[in-house]
């Protein structure tokens, strides 16, 4: 058995693994509970799947989505601290670096902050010479892990950003965190998005000295790979100097393995876990991204993100007289649900009840039938109370649980519509453990497809995502506009390369422009994105 895949994806409630062969079927699956420290079920996960390939020697590429890194930035654990620095002086100076951040995140990343004369004008000319004297005699002053370097207008022309990391590099030995490679337009969201992906470095370090540890101690010798949150990947090296890119892969994994389950290359998936759905739109076979910026641990950025929108509906969401949730049992499911013999009222059995039961689950109806009798007596012997009483009882409980479903189908609904935007051509891919909650039919969708493997779709768009690169940029819009386009491809494919594409097999996937107004010489913003299967 040659050049097997796995995919692996951590998620909040489980880590899901599977094993894709030469040909992309799915040879193996596995579930397991995500650990608090991610890495032990990553390990269990890995190790399951493993067992039911039995010769490992194939593996070729292990593909991993993780919540590392959003992890430590919501919790303030793990990062590194960092010198801040903006090249933008004499302007600029009215709104400081980090001045909006939580004052507990500000106080675990900032080593200082600083803004020196440097950046340009949108246009391309320089506000000021960039002062490399002021910023040595700033990094002089700080102790700091990490660089963030962010320049005015710098996804326009990142010369300044580079000048200033090669003096750290070749003066201070640290790691620079350019803001040009990582955010689009938006000079306070980039600095936050890159101020974050410095402090990330350590987390970073750790996740992928765990993950080529965990390969070797199993006898793999496959080339690991990170999912970034666009629905590709990136090399090891890649997520060393670009870790914030991580954040949000497991949606985006989400939409890609739908796709690939599914066939379908546009439609709105719906992926629903134990504790909340999560609806995106698939767009030429990739995640649709967001426009708005993202805010990250009370930060907000303007990184690419998949829009997503997220419900508090999953298979663990408590189910009461007065509603459905939002709070859920999540991975205590299997102890308190009622199908599992548990005394809480939640989806999972309120879709059984509805007659919604998933593959291999058919003993459920019956479960539920006594874990409502037992309710519906209160625990005690059925003989003690009259059969008037008994029925009475389990019919109010039935009644809960249907009006729970009720209620979940038009929350599926209502946000099923928020996300089509009056389009109702498209097919609804359900997707998720909790997938069978979902009706067969739903308004604003075209049909329901249910694919198989539909619960790890997660891992699965890691395994067979591609590796890409994108450029963000002001172009002039006159005579030079076409070369200038051309230009911006090749760093997209280049980019792409660096990531981990296979350079004969990139093609130009994204191609945007828009027009900017109100300038003295005309211009165009351009965003490129390249793509191409990873290389062997």
């Amino acid at each position: 058995m040659a050049d097997l895949r796995i995919g692996i994806d951590v998620g909040g409630t489980n880590t899901d693994a599977v094993v894709l062969d030469a040909g992309g079927r799915v040879i193996a699956k596995a579930k397991r509970p995500t650990t608090s420290d991610v890495t032990g079920g990553l390990r269990a996960a890995l190790d399951a799947v493993l067992a039911q390939v039995g010769d490992r020697t194939g593996v070729s590429r292990v593909m991993l989505g993780t919540t590392h890194a959003t992890n430590a930035i919501l919790e303030r654990r793990g990062l590194g601290r960092v010198a801040v620095l903006r090249l933008g002086a004499p302007a600029t100076t009215a709104v400081p670096p980090l001045s909006d951040w939580p004052a507990e995140l500000r106080k675990a990343v900032s080593a200082g902050e600083a803004i020196v004369p440097g950046g340009h004008y949108v246009d391309g000319r320089e506000i000021s010479p960039l002062d490399l004297g002021a910023v040595r005699r700033f990094l002089d002053g700080v102790q700091a892990d990490a660089v963030a370097v962010t320049s005015v207008f710098s996804p326009a022309g990142g010369e300044h950003e580079q000048a200033v990391e090669e003096l750290v590099r070749a003066e201070y030995g640290l790691p620079v965190s350019m803001s040009h490679e990582i955010g689009s337009l938006g000079l306070l969201e980039r600095e936050n998005a890159t101020v974050l992906n410095a402090a990330l470095y350590g987390v970073a370090a750790h996740v992928t000295g765990a993950l080529v540890t965990a390969l070797a101690e199993r006898g793999l010798g496959a080339r690991p790979y990170l999912a970034q949150n666009d629905g590709t990947l990136m090399t090891l090296e890649h997520a060393a100097r670009l870790p914030v890119s991580t954040i949000g892969s497991g949606p985006a994994n989400s939409l890609r393995g739908a796709a690939y389950l599914s066939g379908v290359a546009d439609a709105v998936v719906v992926d629903v876990g134990g504790t909340s759905t999560d609806l995106g739109v698939l767009a030429g076979g990739f995640p649709r991204e967001s426009a708005a910026a993202v805010e990250i641990g009370g930060v907000l950025t303007n990184f690419r993100m998949p829009d997503i929108l997220a419900i508090a509906l999953g298979g663990g969401t408590v189910v009461r007289g007065g509603g459905v949730g939002p709070d859920s049992v999540g991975y205590r499911i299997a102890q308190e649900a009622l199908v599992f013999g548990g005394a809480t009222a939640t989806m999972t059995d309120a879709a059984v009840a509805a007659g919604r039961i998933p593959p291999g689950a058919e003993g459920w109806r019956e479960r539920l039938r006594a874990a409502i009798l037992a309710l519906g007596t209160g625990g005690q012997d059925p003989r003690e109370h009259t059969p008037g009483e008994v029925g009475d009882m389990s019919e109010r409980i039935g009644d809960i649980l249907e009006s729970a479903v009720t209620l979940s189908d038009e929350m599926v609904i209502d946000a099923v519509d928020r996300m089509t935007l009056g389009r109702a051509d498209r097919p609804l891919v359900a997707v998720g453990g909790g997938a069978f909650l979902l009706p067969d039919h739903i308004p604003g969708v075209s049909r329901v497809i249910r694919p198989e493997h539909a619960e790890v779709a997660n891992a699965v768009g890691a395994a067979i995502a591609l590796a890409s690169g994108r450029v963000d940029t002001i172009l002039p819009a006159g005579e030079s506009r076409s070369q200038a386009i051309e230009s911006a491809k090749e760093e997209a494919r280049a980019r792409a390369v660096a990531a981990g594409a296979d350079p004969s097999g990139v093609e130009i996937v994204d191609l945007l422009e828009v027009p900017l107004s109100y300038l003295s010489e005309p211009a165009v913003r351009v965003h490129v994105k390249a793509a191409g299967p990873l290389a062997r």
